[in-house]
């Protein structure tokens, strides 16, 4: 972004909403400031009639008006108090008096050097948005662009997130700003100039003429980080560079290029979040990522990857390789010219629709057969796969499922027996006469082992199951609601632990629960037994028991079309057996994360207790990497020096982390320094964390240190802040929003603009975690 220089005569100094306007009309170039007559509340107390006539007198009277609040308690430099008054919009001259007696009314007990605007109504809108010149959570340096181009003037301010699109970009170059944009970027920068103020909330607009003004305050934004220009500079174009050597070709791998994206496969934004602390990044790396995906996923019959990281950082922030997890996605036995091909047809197809990054295995990868596999790969027609293409990719999807499926040899079964020995072998690790050290490095090895490896191949025997599931009603063999019916009847470890919540006392349920944690790779995460009454209601009335569920059951005609349908595709299963399949492994796969997490808690808690017996707390243990726990094991270090010196790296390396934004898909080394948000991303506001319950806007003597979940990101709902509440979220809204501003301005944790799936969850969720800075919402209950 450029940087303007004005003389010394241009400099302008805030002052109301009205008055930075009137200041900044002779100066301004790359915009116009639309005319305004500017009066206090003292004088229309006056002489009302004084200050119609001045309007009056305006050759723009004639046109219908728009009566603004400009009162001194708005737009200052510790508070915007953004929407807290009334403006009114199409105003005629007969309605001027009623409209201006209602917005300073809405001052509530206005003072006499309070003010009101009054300027012409922008008509034929086309473009309209608000603009920081900083980023509103971190502070750091990169312009945030919040606009509507469908015409729309109250989207912004409305947060309707269906409507709005958000462009990020690091003020001080490296990446290319789309041409439609470099008008306001231009604004902004002059006005930072004439202003000698780098943090401002800028609020535009563009009709036929061009650019309009419509209003610049100081903004109220989190502290900025400790990070000089340079060293971020240098950390962003290491990024880039990264970038660009990951888009290479590479000899071991199909597809000419990569993409990195933080939901696709084991998508670190759900687990870790987008900022994890060191410690949490290190934990799933080791126990995950850097090679327990690949070797299961190898094991299942997919290609071997094992020495390929399926996830990569930038300066802290995870990232996965989509092109070595759609490498993984290929079957072994693939022809290597298709499978370089077919790598090549997914990548392209989500750089082209990046919205699909949270739904690469549903929406462009092909993993394993499924009963309505071939209508789906009729659209590599499109794309150059010949009828024997497809059909090879058939064949070789439906062998690799087959031995997946399979009742007695599938690689499932062995995973489902290998969990359960690491509930045998934990009791013996925590029982033995081991040092703390050893203890934890054991805990976590028999995890990866017993554990998250396992875990691995359920996880993927559950999603195929999902997938075949999915597939039959896709194909009319069950109706949908078979389907839900299926899922709503099976045993997993959630269902059982509601039950248990009703029938156990309060120890028995958490012996059985209490190492359960929102954040399953988060020290700073209390467990249920650490903090129970932070969960669950313990004097309440239990529930009662749930109804009898419909049970799920097969008609007869169902299960000879399925039998049927099986024996044209030519897969080796009975109806019985692959729905025994279905059932076990969405079973198991939930089993297997509750029974490795308990061995990762115990290892958590252990890690705390390391950190404390060497003086430094759960939240200095946070930023450790666990590789001082595998040079420990190895060496004669000193434990408080070791660690020590790993905490300051991590707390150095996450205050970089924390000031850098980067696009959930990056595609190039642009988006490292510029680029546009998907539509549905969710806006995270500020840097705090809370655990609360959640309630909606219909309960008002509930909210007092609730999360509030309202519908969209409206003014209206300002009374929210007068109940005490510790947060909320809402379905629509932006960034700059008016509920964002607010919550910035009052330091609360606020979820703007989740979009209609997330905000349905956390709605009807009774507690929820919300991190803005690591952009995580946990549901706990």
């Amino acid at each position: 972004m450029a940087r303007a220089r004005p003389t010394a005569e241009a400099r302008v100094a805030f002052g109301t909403k009205a008055e930075t306007l009137a200041r900044l009309t002779p100066h301004v170039r790359s915009a116009r400031i639309l005319p305004l007559v500017l009066f206090s509340v003292a004088d229309w107390r006056a002489d009302p009639s004084a200050v119609a006539a001045r309007v009056a007198a305006q050759s723009w009277s004639a046109t219908p008006l728009i009566v603004r609040s400009s009162a001194r308690s708005e737009d200052s430099a510790h508070a915007s108090g953004a929407g807290r008054y009334l403006s009114v919009a199409n105003v005629g001259r007969e309605a001027l008096a009623d409209a201006i007696g209602r917005v300073i009314a809405s001052y509530g007990a206005a003072a006499d050097d309070d003010q009101v605007l009054v300027q012409p109504m922008l008509s034929g809108i086309s473009v309209s948005g608000v603009a920081f010149t900083r980023d509103p959570n971190t502070g750091s340096p990169y312009v945030v662009i919040n606009y509507d181009d469908r015409g729309d003037p109250t989207a912004v301010t409305g947060g309707r997130a269906d409507q709005l699109k958000t462009f990020i970009c690091w003020k001080h170059g490296g990446g290319r700003c789309p041409a439609e944009l470099q008008p306001i970027l231009d604004l902004l920068s002059e006005l930072e100039g004439h202003l000698l103020h780098d943090s401002l909330d800028v609020e535009f607009a563009v009709d036929a003429t061009g650019l309009a003004l419509l209003q610049v305050r100081p903004l109220i934004a989190g502290q900025r980080p400790a990070i000089k220009l340079d060293t971020q500079k240098r950390a962003l174009q290491a990024i880039a560079d990264r970038v660009a050597k990951g888009m290479r070709p590479h000899p071991y791998l199909s597809g000419e290029r990569s993409l990195y994206g933080v939901m696709p496969d084991w998508n670190p934004a759900e687990i870790i979040g987008l900022r994890p602390r060191p410690l949490a990044l290190a934990l799933y790396r080791d126990l995950v990522t850097d090679s327990i995906w690949a070797y299961q996923r190898d094991n299942y019959g997919y290609r071997n990857l094992r020495s390929f990281p399926l996830m990569v950082h930038f300066e802290g922030l995870p990232y996965i390789d989509v092109r070595v997890s759609m490498n993984s996605f290929v079957p072994r036995d693939l022809d290597d010219g298709i499978a370089g091909r077919l790598v090549n047809y997914y990548l392209d197809r989500l750089a082209a629709v990046p919205a699909l990054h949270d739904k690469v295995e549903f929406e462009i990868v092909f993993s394993c057969y499924t009963f309505d596999l071939p209508a789906r790969l009729e659209r590599l027609a499109d794309h150059g796969f010949s009828a024997g293409d497809r059909e090879a990719i058939a064949a070789s999807l439906k062998r690799l499922t087959e031995r997946i499926i399979h009742r007695d040899q599938g690689l499932w079964v062995q995973d489902s027996r290998k969990v359960r020995l690491l509930d045998e072998r934990r009791p013996r690790i925590l029982e033995a006469e081991l040092d703390t050290v050893s203890r934890i490095y054991w805990l976590l090895e028999d995890c990866k082992r017993y554990g998250t490896l396992p875990f691995a191949g359920l996880a993927r025997a559950g999603f195929i199951a999902v997938q075949l599931l999915n597939s039959m009603a896709a194909v009319g063999l069950i109706a949908p609601s078979d389907r839900d019916r299926f899922m709503l009847g099976l045993k997993t470890v959630g269902s059982r632990m509601a039950g248990d919540f009703r029938r156990l006392d309060r120890s028995a349920f958490l012996a059985e629960y209490g190492h359960l944690r929102p954040g399953t790779y988060d020290i700073l995460s209390p467990r249920y037994d650490e903090a129970p009454d932070l969960y669950f209601d313990w004097s309440a009335p239990r529930p009662p028991e749930a109804a009898e569920k419909d049970r799920f059951a097969l008609s007869l005609s169902q299960m000879r079309g399925i039998e049927r349908h099986l024996a044209e595709l030519g897969i080796d299963t009975s109806v019985t057996s692959l729905f025994d399949f279905l059932e076990s492994a969405i079973e198991e796969r939930e089993y297997a994360k509750f029974v490795f997490s308990r061995s990762l808690s115990d290892a958590l808690v252990l890690l705390r207790q390391l950190g404390e017996t060497h003086g430094y707390s759960a939240d200095e243990m946070s930023y450790a990497n666990i590789g001082v726990l595998h040079e420990l094991m190895a060496s004669s270090a000193d434990p408080a020096e070791l660690i020590g010196a790993s905490i300051e790296r991590g707390r150095e390396r996450h205050a970089m982390t924390r000031s850098i934004c980067l696009p959930p898909l990056i595609a190039t080394t642009d988006d490292v320094f510029a680029f546009h948000l998907p539509a549905t991303q969710p806006n995270f506001i500020g840097q705090k964390a809370i655990r609360a319950p959640v309630r909606d806007s219909s309960d008002p003597e509930a909210m007092c240190g609730a999360i509030v979940a309202i519908p969209s990101a409206d003014p209206g709902f300002d009374w929210i802040f007068t109940r005490g509440i510790a947060g909320f979220v809402t379905a629509y809204g932006g960034v700059n929003s008016h509920m964002a501003i607010r919550a910035n301005e009052l330091g609360l944790p606020a979820v703007i603009g989740a979009g209609e799936v997330l905000f349905q969850r956390w709605a009807a969720a009774r507690m929820l975690f919300v991190d803005c800075a690591s952009q995580q919402v946990e549901i706990l209950s």
